[in-house]
């Protein structure tokens, strides 16, 4: 048998001793359950059972985050305590199963009682792990490869309007888009295959419009098309791309579930680009849920080789400290013989503004800058947006002030003063 073992790191809120309700969770995601059963011997726990490995009691809060926690029926104090608690499980128990280990980390510990508030912090997993999933198959450097950009970030748009263009529209706009010198385009992850835009007929009107301006100039524009779908359609729009000169897919990591992205990765001969369309549900309370640092983990070693981590300054409530230290976690290697690293995308509110304190605070170009409004709202259309990303990348890179750059590009000037708000 394996001595290895699994460890997961909590946050923790509880009315209860935080030691005992910590042993609750060991229990209830291992070989216990609410009252003791004969079958669960001292030896059968030695062997099976999840154990606390570490326990780091934090500051005391004045009311449950969560409603419908229990208090311990000799309880006085009134005190709820918060702690980081680390727990692991023999290897043993699952096998290296990626579904397996969703059920065992992140099962049923956020329905207990005892908790008005568990959130899963962290993972370290075995190289059992490493080696039963490919993980990435593109990456960082295999990304690159394919867009034909060799170092700086990937300046890339989304397709706006999210929805409601035809194909042939759709396909106008990655020709103007291409001709500005973009590298890379996605789907909004609305986009699918609706009457008003097939997914097939996209493809095809999008790809002759890459293929052709490959051919002209020698750069072939990264296109994410969106195959979210059940596996079946899946992989068959991915042979599809594939057979067009595509050089990306995409899926909604949410929608399609752990499974369906393993299999979509095994079936694939191109990155994919996974979007995580949802999170909010899965995240947004402090005290609930994932971090994005363990949640990244599981679809890393699934397949994926992007990863959207949102942006600096976004439109949503995500904090810029949140932002980067997703971005780093993707750039973070996973094991020491297999990194899996992805390529991290931000997104979501993105301009030319944000450019500086993007690249000061992650210190990587390895990343996509998804940039929608960004680019497509800009004053003077979507060439002038993508010039003016361009300018502020490199002003970013070589510590020129955006102002003192601005004031030979006019294409950046338009933008900080656009996005000024």
């Amino acid at each position: 048998m394996s001595d290895q073992r699994i460890l997961a790191d909590y946050l923790i809120e509880t009315a209860f001793d935080p030691r005992v309700a910590a042993e609750a969770m060991a229990g209830e995601q291992s070989s216990g359950t609410f009252v003791a059963v004969p079958g669960e011997t001292p030896e059968l726990r030695a062997r099976s059972g999840a154990r606390v490995e570490m326990l780091e009691e934090l500051e005391a809060v004045a009311a449950p985050s969560l409603p419908g926690a229990r208090r311990p029926r000799d309880d006085r104090s009134g005190a709820i305590r918060t702690a980081r608690v680390t727990l692991s499980w023999p290897l043993d128990n699952l096998g290296p199963s990626l579904p397996n280990l969703v059920a065992t980390i992140a099962g049923n510990l956020f329905e207990l009682s005892q908790f008005s508030g568990l959130r899963l912090l962290d993972m370290r997993l075995p190289d059992a792990f490493a080696d039963a999933y490919e993980g990435p198959r593109f990456g960082v450097s295999g990304t690159r490869a394919l867009a034909g950009v060799d170092d700086g970030p990937l300046i890339g748009t989304i397709v706006k309007p999210s929805v409601g263009l035809d194909a042939q529209a759709t396909a106008d706009l990655v020709k103007t888009l291409a001709e500005a010198g973009i590298d890379f385009i996605k789907d909004d992850e609305l986009q699918a295959d609706g009457p008003h835009c097939p997914f097939d007929e996209r493809v095809r009107a999008v790809m002759r419009v890459i293929n052709d301006h490959a051919e002209r100039t020698g750069k072939k524009v990264m296109f994410a098309f969106n195959l979210t779908g059940d596996l079946d359609q899946m992989r068959r729009r991915h042979d599809l791309v594939a057979e067009a000169g595509g050089t990306c897919v995409m899926a909604s990591l949410n929608s399609v579930g752990l499974v369906g992205m393993i299999e979509l990765a095994r079936h694939s001969r191109l990155p994919i680009h996974a979007h995580r369309n949802g999170w909010g549900t899965l995240s947004r309370h402090p005290r609930l849920g994932w971090s994005y640092v363990a949640w990244q983990k599981i679809w890393r070693l699934a397949g994926a080789d992007h990863m959207h981590v949102n942006g600096l300054a976004n439109k949503f409530c995500e904090t810029d400290d949140s932002v980067i230290a997703s971005a780093r976690a993707c750039l973070t290697p996973l094991f020491a013989h297999r990194p899996c690293i992805v390529m991290p995308v931000f997104s979501s509110g993105q301009s030319a503004k944000q450019a500086p304190a993007t690249y000061a605070a992650l210190e990587s170009t390895d990343l996509i800058y998804a940039a929608g409004g960004g680019i497509m709202a800009h004053p003077g259309g979507p060439a002038a947006g993508v010039e003016s990303l361009r300018d502020a990348w490199e002003a970013a890179t070589s510590g020129v002030p955006l102002a003192d750059q601005a004031a030979a590009r006019p294409a950046l000037a338009a933008a900080l003063k656009a996005y000024a708000t």
